[in-house]
């Protein structure tokens, strides 16, 4: 598990730490990367503003160790989903419907993460870590399947899970912009057919 920040974070606070970063997490979804100011985190949390330069140092490092929990927490889930099917179809029928009921408050993170990524090289790098691993049980549940005779896929695996993680994460902007609704099931049946075609199984079982 990448551990974003870990150059930079401290140890003060323990579970306390923890609870604030989460405060931390709903600030920046709601007031943006620029937005977010240390006194902001402590109306939310209750949390004096000399106690948060405690725990994590600058207002900086606070917002990159509150990415890094963000999205930590989305991949943890993920391959805990995954770990709980045999079947590598219902494995990634799982995980496309997990991916695409992401909520708002996580797509807005994300939205934060990615543009503050786009200006700082050490975010990209842990982006990309994280992105990775976010892919990992996708790209089991294929190799499996292909292993087990279940599919025989038309395209290089690579590109089949990355065309299926970028169609899921391809709901960022229209849900925070209201356009879509975060399970809409037109659109889970698509990329479902999409992923079914590509790895030249039925879809009956996705529904």
């Amino acid at each position: 598990m990448s551990n974003l920040g870990s150059g930079r974070a401290r140890r003060a606070g323990g579970d306390r730490r923890t609870l604030v970063l989460d405060q931390v997490v709903a600030v920046l979804a709601d007031r943006g990367y620029a937005g977010t100011r240390y006194i902001d985190v402590a109306e939310a949390s209750g949390v004096a503003v000399s106690t948060l330069q405690g725990y994590f140092g600058s207002r900086e490092d606070m917002l990159i160790e509150a990415f890094g929990r963000a999205t930590s927490v989305a991949v943890v889930a993920m391959n805990e989903l995954a770990a709980q099917f045999d079947d590598p179809w219902q494995q990634l029928v799982a995980m496309v419907d997990r991916g695409l009921s992401t909520s708002v408050v996580t797509w807005r993170m994300l939205m934060e993460f990615w543009t503050a990524a786009a200006h700082d090289a050490e975010l990209q790098e842990h982006a990309a870590a994280l992105a990775a691993q976010y892919r990992e049980p996708f790209t089991d549940a294929v190799r499996r399947g292909i292993e087990s005779g279940a599919f025989t896929p038309r395209f290089d695996t690579a590109a089949i899970v990355e065309v299926a993680v970028a169609t899921i994460v391809g709901q960022l902007y229209p849900v925070v912009l209201g356009h879509q609704a975060p399970q809409d099931k037109d659109y889970r049946d698509v990329v479902l057919a999409q992923l079914a075609f590509a790895l030249t199984t039925s879809t009956e079982d996705a529904s």
